[in-house]
């Protein structure tokens, strides 16, 4: 049913029906759209503010996470007094201050395999705003499998990337893009490698345009076209795609033809029941002894870059960058035991293993790294 629009609806939304690519007819059929964004955070605030601008009448918002200090850097959705709330809650205020016309829906959950089919199913589009390559590989599968259109965009650093995945339109898929998952820890996550700020904004107004060009059937969308952009050298730069015949799942004879368990697709292992016994990892009370007992001859090292150094650092942990150990890790005894520590536990985990391989056997990963050492030991070590 067309939901016409009211006489506010006329003056709110007149910048767009005067254009004669938009008018009432276009309005209308943005109105009466629905959109689901996946994630409300710094692809997801830009995408969500200026779809509920643009008079978008049904908006769906998935994200189980809560908000942060370090988020307010980029997701604007988010103010100050909203940290520690449901992103979810917060985006629905921010929003509804935005335009009260909007009807927002909170899917306050972890997209899966066994409800991604169903909430995606009521939705007209769906735009990507995840961080993560089991949620990037399960939309899309999810949208190929439904015929929804599938509006991507990714950020890291200071270049990011953005296309739009529609085979049921005659375009590729995600997997025709990216049929395999880098390995775990490859690619670092934003919080590991940082993100301009401002970036998000830029890529999730790009999407935001792709999908109100969907909407309207107006322009050139992005499907078949991954477009490119470096913010460092302010530039633009577009790659081809094409549908890969021999894509598993929008290929002729695709062999996925339901949902998968994504999170050992990309090869991540899940935690045990007892994470705190796992034997290649010491707590941070443990590196702090060791700290406090250099005759007992533990090193105790930081594998983090030197910028997050200078953010935060432990007294008596020496900086050896996990990227430099390939080509320094002989100046290290093998026989020496060894904590290695960095941000959280992860790259510290891929220090342990490349060591190991190398001939070190008394290496251990410190649980939690320099944040559990702020949450738990000393407080004043600032978390970023």
């Amino acid at each position: 049913m067309t939901i016409e629009l009211t006489n506010e609806e006329i003056r709110r939304y007149s910048r767009h029906l005067i254009l004669p690519e938009v008018g009432m007819a276009g309005q209308k059929k943005i109105r009466n759209a629905s959109v689901l964004c996946i994630g409300a955070g710094g692809l997801g605030s830009p995408i969500a503010m200026y779809l509920a601008a643009a008079g978008i009448g049904r908006i769906g918002l998935v994200d189980f996470d809560v908000v942060d200090h370090s988020n307010l850097q980029r997701q604007l959705l988010h103010t100050d007094a909203d940290v520690g709330r449901s992103k979810a809650e917060s985006a629905r205020d921010t929003i509804r201050e935005l335009n009260p016309n909007v009807a927002v829906e909170l899917h306050q959950t972890r997209l899966t395999s066994e409800n991604a089919l169903e909430i995606i199913g009521s939705y007209d589009i769906v735009v990507d705003g995840t961080d993560n390559f089991p949620t990037r590989y399960l939309t899309n599968d999810a949208c190929v499998l439904l015929k929804k259109p599938n509006v991507y965009g990714s950020i890291f650093r200071f270049e990011g990337q953005a296309s739009v995945f529609a085979p049921h339109l005659g375009g590729p898929c995600y997997r025709c893009l990216y049929p395999e998952p880098p390995p775990p820890g490859m690619v670092p996550s934003c919080a590991e490698g940082g993100v301009l700020g401002v970036l998000p904004g830029i890529i999730g107004c790009i999407q935001t345009t792709e999908i109100l060009k969907l909407i309207l059937g107006k322009g050139t969308s992005l499907m078949g076209r991954l477009l490119l952009f470096d913010s460092l050298e302010m530039k633009f730069r577009e790659l081809k795609l094409r549908r890969d015949p021999r894509c598993p799942i929008c290929g002729p004879n695709p062999s996925i033809t339901a949902l998968i368990d994504y999170e050992q697709f990309c090869g991540i292992v899940p935690e045990t029941a007892e994470p705190d016994k796992n034997p290649d990892e010491v707590t941070v009370n443990q590196m702090r002894h060791a700290l406090q007992h250099p005759d007992e001859g533990i090193r105790v090292l930081d594998v983090r870059e030197p910028d997050e150094f200078e953010i935060a650092r432990v007294e008596g942990v020496t900086l050896f960058p996990l990227s430099t150990l390939p080509q320094r890790f002989t100046e290290l005894d093998p026989n020496q035991q060894i904590y290695v520590h960095c941000k959280s536990g992860k790259r510290s985990m891929k220090a342990l293993e490349f060591l190991r391989q190398q001939g070190f056997k008394y290496v251990k990963s410190v649980k939690g790294g320099i944040s559990a050492w702020s949450d738990e030991i000393d407080h004043s070590v600032p978390k970023y």
